[in-house]
């Protein structure tokens, strides 16, 4: 992602989709269209209750429904209509989606090596590989960023989508092992300035302390 543009910084809150069953059970999710659990329900309205005054320009979610409930509390809570957008979707993992971790493994032990070992260049049968998903999500927040420049826009999607961001902001490499965490509707500040990649600052990560209550909200 290279190269700025000369646009005022854009300050990006970036949320993760509450819990669903699947991450509970460490099944693989992708694509797949899977709703949030219980507890996920809660999470999202809490992470609604701590951005409901930020001010928000604009709202955006994964078009995925458990990104798009996480992100319904936020939209409602501060009076802003929900654009989704495809482009913020989870990475397709092709024939590891609907496996638990353990299972992807046995039944694919080549290509799980190669996942694990975050080769950029491997995609699973029918899925992603990590260079083709991070073109998809430049051209996703440039888009925003563009449309939105100076302003803060909210975006909740996806851990896998947390990850590539993370790494857009600091420069680790896609192949480093991941030494950060990725919460389910941890809060997540990053500023932009500029486009085509531009100058991505981390601000804030994996803020949580939003969460202490909602699970005694059930």
């Amino acid at each position: 992602m290279g190269g700025s543009g000369f646009l005022p910084p854009t300050r990006l809150c970036i949320v993760r989709h509450g819990e669903t069953d699947w991450n509970a059970g460490k099944r693989i999710q992708g694509q797949i269209d899977v709703p949030l659990s219980a507890l996920g329900h809660a999470q999202a309205r809490a992470t609604g209750n701590a951005l409901r005054d930020e001010g928000f320009a604009a709202l955006y979610s994964s078009d995925l429904t458990r990104a798009h409930q996480t992100a319904e509390a936020t939209a409602h809570l501060a009076r802003l209509p929900l654009r989704l957008d495809a482009g913020l979707r989870e990475r397709h993992y092709g024939i590891f989606q609907g496996l638990t971790y353990a299972e992807a493994e046995e039944r694919h032990p080549a290509e799980y090596a190669r996942h694990k070992a975050r080769d950029p260049r491997f995609a699973p049968a029918g899925g992603e590989s990590l260079l083709d998903f991070a073109a998809r999500l430049a051209a996703a927040f440039d888009a925003i960023v563009r449309r939105h420049a100076g302003e803060a826009v909210a975006v909740f999607t996806h851990g896998g989508v947390l990850d590539i961001l993370h790494r857009q902001a600091t420069g680790r490499p896609l192949d480093a092992p991941r030494d950060f965490a990725i919460p389910n509707c941890g809060i997540n500040w990053i500023e932009v300035n500029g486009v085509g990649g531009g100058c991505w600052t981390l601000l804030s990560w994996a803020e949580r302390g939003h969460l202490e209550g909602a699970l005694d909200e059930l």
